[in-house]
């Protein structure tokens, strides 16, 4: 039985991460496709040769190759996209705008989805590029893929970092907390402490309301806290995310992972992506679950939802 491949575009800190876990838990053959290094290709080419260079220490029995060829990537089950750029100052000293940054990360999402969709258009694409739910309908437009085969990485991390934060407060096991986040991936994303528990225990039981509710908000801002602190983007909660993804499509698993999916009349939105929780298996989406919000959480969804909406506009699809 011929093994899966995934392919992973964009070989910086969260790309080369995934494919590195991908590799660790012999998910699938792994081939990394980005334009730098000299000649193109190189940057991607040597990071694939480190990574395959660590297995007989490691004891994972895989291809692992790099590139900027995308013929390497054809026949891909999984495509996961990585490539764009950050937000950084300019020369001048200012930052771009946000149409500025939608417009420069469209167009290179816009390029890599074209090609990958090209050698394999039977693949389930992860979009993982920023801003997020934007770029989830730039791999929809230029794909051409049906909607449960595009689908946007943010809850999955969202969520991690919020049971992580969890379980620093309460000092328990990562284990054992149950919750999930839902909505856009930024500053107006929707944890719901009403569906958060400690091994069956309400969250509410066992901390102060205060505390949770800085426990939310060091969530919402915790790609901003990493970039405090280490001067770029967060890469390995990300790309944890992401292989958790992975794994659930490739395995064919039916894991419900909070993921960016393009809605359908579900919890009152269509046509928009929107972080809300999604079975994963072979098929991509295979459904997703509504659950039951209280008018709280339905108004805080409705504002994640128009955050998105702004930034979506910007793109010029219809």
């Amino acid at each position: 039985m011929a093994r899966s491949k995934v392919t992973v575009v964009g070989a910086g800190n969260v790309g080369a991460t995934c494919a590195h876990w991908i590799a660790s838990r012999e998910i699938a053959d792994v081939v990394l496709v980005d334009i730098a290094g000299d000649p193109p290709g190189n940057f991607a080419k040597g990071k694939a040769l480190d990574l395959f260079e660590a297995a007989p220490v490691m004891k994972f029995d895989l291809n692992i190759s790099g590139g900027n060829d995308y013929a390497m990537t054809a026949g891909s089950d999984v495509v996961v996209v990585t490539a764009g750029v950050p937000r950084k100052k300019k020369p001048d000293g200012t930052f771009p705008s946000r149409d500025e940054l939608v417009a420069t990360n469209q167009a290179i999402v816009g390029a890599v989805v074209r090609e990958a969709a090209k050698y394999s258009p039977d693949a389930v694409m992860i979009v993982v590029s920023n801003p997020l739910d934007a770029m989830c309908h730039v791999a929809l437009h230029e794909s051409g893929f049906p909607a449960n085969r595009v689908i946007g990485q943010a809850g999955s991390l969202d969520t991690a970092r919020y049971k992580a934060f969890l379980a620093m407060e309460l000092g328990v096991s990562v284990r054992d907390i149950h919750g999930i986040v839902l909505g856009g991936h930024g500053d107006e994303m929707v944890p719901l402490p009403r569906h958060t528990s400690v091994a069956g225990i309400p969250v509410r039981e066992l901390i102060a309301e205060d505390k949770l509710q800085q426990i939310i908000t060091r969530t919402r801002k915790g790609g901003g806290e990493i970039v405090g602190l280490v001067g770029v983007s967060a890469w390995y909660a990300p790309a944890a995310g992401t292989v958790e993804m992975v794994e659930a499509i490739v395995r064919d698993q039916k894991r419900v992972i909070p993921s960016a999916v393009l809605t359908a009349g579900e919890y009152g939105y269509s046509g928009l992506y929107l972080g809300l929780p999604a079975v994963l298996g072979a098929g991509g989406v295979e459904r997703i679950i509504e659950m039951q919000l209280n008018d709280e959480e339905k108004g805080m969804l409705e504002i994640s939802a128009n955050a998105v909406k702004s930034v979506v506009g910007v793109l010029g699809y219809n």
